[in-house]
């Protein structure tokens, strides 16, 4: 049976219909492909990584720091062997193995870079956002360099994927070799193909908006929009528009799809907000989760 499990600025983590687990600013989660591990990234000055079974409740497995400041995505290869986590503070990621538990083994290897951007106020260096595994390599996002950085998984960089100057680079994702990513600054979404970059607005509504979680399923990309707080549906193909609805709650920070039902996180009204996906286009079902300042949410 699924659970569903919400991270974030609160107390904990909060088990929808199984209570909470006492854990400092654990703002991103990600599970174990083959084990009932969950991993949550402890958003703090001197940031956690911690890994928890998950079974009838979550119990502590380990604990290493992220080596960086307030990291706020963690990500397992889908092997299970590697674990990374970026760090938004000093742009830090970091790449850990892992066990045949599932805990930490060895020491980390630290990744750390330099670089801005021309928005004097959110890149005046490096800030890591989002660590994805694609194709046997790391791929980091660094919103203050407007980047995707590359690694191996012994830490050797590679030619990083550029972007135009300003879009402030957040979540991202693949479909084979198309490269979809949020421009969190530039209020975009850019598909990368063959070298060649289509940008369109996350948002169509007015005023300004800060684009938070992309993600694929099918062959549509959904966008979260701070501000506006809508979300946005595009074609993959070509970005082309489809739908933008409310998004159910203040300040969408995050949301997870699993088969035609969406949650969102409502990261400033304290809500997660259940939808149904019908034709590709959320719908609200009525359900609403409390949960004190959400900022993922993880269905495993």
């Amino acid at each position: 049976m699924k659970r569903v499990y919400i991270g974030g600025y609160g107390p904990g983590i909060v088990t929808v219909g199984g209570g909470l687990t006492r854990l400092a600013s654990p703002s991103f989660l990600a599970a174990h492909p083959t084990l009932p591990v969950l991993y949550a990234a402890g958003e703090l000055e001197r940031g956690w990584l911690t890994a928890l079974e998950a079974g009838e409740t979550l119990a502590p497995l380990d604990e290493r720091p992220s080596e960086g400041s307030l990291p706020c995505h963690v990500a397992v290869d889908p092997t299970g062997s590697v674990l990374a986590a970026a760090n938004y503070g000093d742009g830090v990621a970091v790449i850990y193995r892992l066990d045949a538990r599932g805990a930490f083994d060895g020491e980390p290897i630290v990744l750390r870079h330099q670089g801005s951007g021309p928005n004097a106020e959110r890149q005046e260096g490096p800030h890591a956002h989002q660590a994805v595994f694609h194709d046997g390599i790391l791929h980091v996002s660094d919103l203050g360099t407007d980047e995707i950085r590359r690694y191996r998984y012994d830490g050797t960089a590679l030619e990083s994927i550029k972007l135009q100057p300003g879009t402030g680079p957040r979540h991202f994702a693949f479909s084979g070799s198309r490269l979809y990513v949020a421009g969190e600054l530039a209020g975009t979404v850019t598909l990368i193909e063959d070298g060649r970059h289509t940008v369109v607005p996350a948002s169509r509504e007015p005023g300004t908006g800060f684009p938070s979680h992309l993600q694929l399923d099918g062959d549509l990309v959904y966008v979260a929009n701070r501000g506006p707080d809508t979300i946005t549906v595009l074609r993959a193909d070509d970005l082309s528009y489809v739908a933008e609805v409310p998004a159910g709650g203040e300040w969408p920070r995050h949301f997870a799809i699993d088969g035609t039902t969406m949650y969102v996180a409502g990261q400033h009204s304290d809500t997660v907000t259940a939808f149904q996906l019908k034709d590709g286009v959320p719908e609200p079902t009525g359900e609403v989760y409390e949960a004190e300042s959400p900022g993922c949410v993880l269905i495993m």
